[in-house]
């Protein structure tokens, strides 16, 4: 196979045109390629409004060695070379029998990527998931957004799908993929019904409405090969004897044997963490970052990216921005959700969190991304492993406070003048009637008008306006006093990390902490790899037959 790197065609462009591109670079006629696959594809904007796809393909040719050697005098050697494509391959099963059933805790894309795998190689696990099967949650997700009270095992956090199911549906992952587990996750996508085009797109997504219905797929199918999901099933304590895991209990009242347990428990589950840190699990805290959903017109966005307001078949643009401040704090924007809306995403009473959300269609009229500050131990003001989550919770009940329970919103002009007031505020605040302005939150979940400035402590404010008039530099009009902030963005990533050794497991022995609830992944994909890692080290080890 050969790989062609730097394919540079104009957006609009037909498989036949790419076709006869790489044709073209491999100086050969189209009927000598025999197949033809995309591996990367993404837009090469600098020439706004002219836009090009810029692709990364694998080409098989007749008379391969003849055509690179032909070649090796006249092309870029960076630009075209052989490959041999890399297979994944699930591991044969182990020999050792298990004492009782595989236990999955938490059914997000490290728990339901776990299941999958042992459930489609014979082990028939069970998923215990503290929240509702998707439809149902949905239901009482939207209620709540509505007005109506909070469950707090099943939300924007908990339930079937994990948190990435109400969000944009991102798929990108920085996780390196040397045994091809990041491919063949999105393969799985696909095969339950997720469009072919993610295994190539530079920044894929699927969009909550379709990953929901992916998610149910695949539960189905869980069950049908022999496992068991069960919803409405909290873990609330563990039974440990001789350093070994030996089972759980569930809602408080019921035990189940376990030999072998995955902690899928994502990101949220603060009261499994105190549970599992009172049962000697070692753990530590660990930097994350925290900041407010940043609305702006989508369209203000698509001129910016693209040079058009209205970019057609090239989709609502993205755009991701950092920077790093006089103080040393890395300031970034974090789950861009193009065409999107702000979400309450709480999931404790009492305390107020948000995230972000993107339809498959991204047609929403406004652009929203966390803008978010890095925070270490050093700011949590404990060493305790769990100071992370009194840190965030802290920032929660902040901002649940000032708008009783509603998604606190605030024009950016306003929020810079207060944190810039060096001697007490100014007599004449500038204050952005919302009446006068255009740009409206797009909200899911109740909203009011309120002062954000006093969620972050005073050196993240100071942070997230410099990084916000840094950004304004880089896209136009991003540092707009008409902008829309929300907040307080408190969840983007696991403020624990539970320890694990190299085969995976925690100082208990079968207990197997996965996922970013864990500390071990940042997103769907790279979860969901992890949950699959998790697969292979138990089905390695043990046959998928019970004593």
């Amino acid at each position: 196979m050969i790989r062609i790197n730097q394919v540079k065609v104009r957006a609009g462009h037909t498989k036949e045109q790419l076709l006869k591109k790489a044709a073209e670079l491999l100086q050969v006629s189209v009927r000598e390629i025999k197949e033809f696959h995309i591996v990367r594809q993404s837009i090469d904007a600098r020439r706004k409004p002219e836009i090009f796809y810029s692709y990364v393909l694998d080409v098989q040719v007749q008379n391969e060695d003849k055509v690179l050697r032909s070649l090796k005098k006249k092309r870029n050697v960076d630009q075209i070379s052989k490959i041999e494509p890399v297979q994944y391959q699930f591991p044969e099963s182990g020999n050792r029998k298990l004492k009782s059933p595989i236990v999955i805790v938490g059914m997000g894309p490290a728990g339901l990527f776990c299941g999958y795998y042992l459930a489609l190689h014979g082990y028939r696990p069970i998923i215990l998931e503290r929240g509702e099967d998707v439809d149902s949650r949905k239901k009482s997700v939207e209620a709540f957004w509505n007005g109506g009270k909070l469950l707090p095992n099943s939300n924007v956090q908990f339930g079937e799908g994990g948190a990435g199911t109400f969000s944009d549906g991102k798929l990108n992952t920085l996780v390196k993929d040397k045994s091809g587990r990041n491919k063949e996750v999105l393969n799985t996508f696909i095969r339950f019904g997720a469009k072919e085009s993610i295994l190539y797109e530079a920044k894929p997504h699927i969009g909550t409405d379709v990953l929901s219905q992916i998610v149910k797929r695949m539960r189905e199918e869980i069950i049908r090969l022999g496992g068991q999901v069960r919803f409405g099933s909290q873990v609330t304590d563990i039974e440990v004897s001789d350093n070994r895991i030996e089972g759980v209990i569930i809602n408080g009242e019921e035990r189940l044997a376990c030999s072998q347990l995955v902690l899928a428990i994502g990101h949220s589950a603060r009261d499994t963490f105190s549970t599992l840190y009172d049962k000697g699990l070692p753990m530590e805290a660990k930097a994350f970052a925290v900041g407010f959903r940043v609305e702006h017109p989508q369209k203000d966005i698509n001129r910016s990216q693209y040079g058009t307001e209205e970019p057609g078949s090239l989709g609502a643009a993205p755009y991701k921005v950092t920077a790093k401040t006089q103080s040393g704090r890395g300031v970034y924007s974090f789950c861009m959700c193009p065409g999107g809306y702000v979400v309450n995403a709480s999931s404790e009473e009492g305390r107020l969190a948000v995230n972000g959300m993107s339809y498959s269609g991204r047609d929403g009229s406004n652009a929203n991304s966390a803008i978010i500050v890095a925070v270490t131990p050093e700011d949590f003001g404990s060493k305790h492993p769990l100071s992370g989550i009194a840190f965030q919770r802290t920032l929660e009940e902040r901002t649940y406070n000032l708008a009783s329970g509603k998604i606190p919103v605030q024009r950016y002009g306003e929020f810079k003048e207060r944190v810039e007031a060096r001697d007490g505020m100014p007599e004449q605040l500038r204050k952005v009637s919302p009446s006068e302005q255009s740009l409206e939150p797009q909200c899911k979940g109740l909203y009011a008008w309120s002062d954000l400035t006093g969620i972050l402590p005073k050196e993240c404010n100071e942070a997230f306006v410099e990084g916000m008039e840094c950004f304004g530099r880089q896209i136009a009009g991003f540092n707009s006093p008409e902008a829309i902030m929300s907040g307080v963005e408190s969840r983007t990533s696991s403020p624990v990390r539970i320890i694990r050794d190299e085969a995976l497991q925690s100082v208990i022995r079968g207990v197997y902490p996965c996922g970013e609830g864990a500390g071990y992944a940042g997103g769907i994909t790279s979860a969901a790899m992890d949950g699959l890692r998790v697969a292979e080290v138990i089905a390695a080890a043990y046959a998928p037959v019970l004593e």
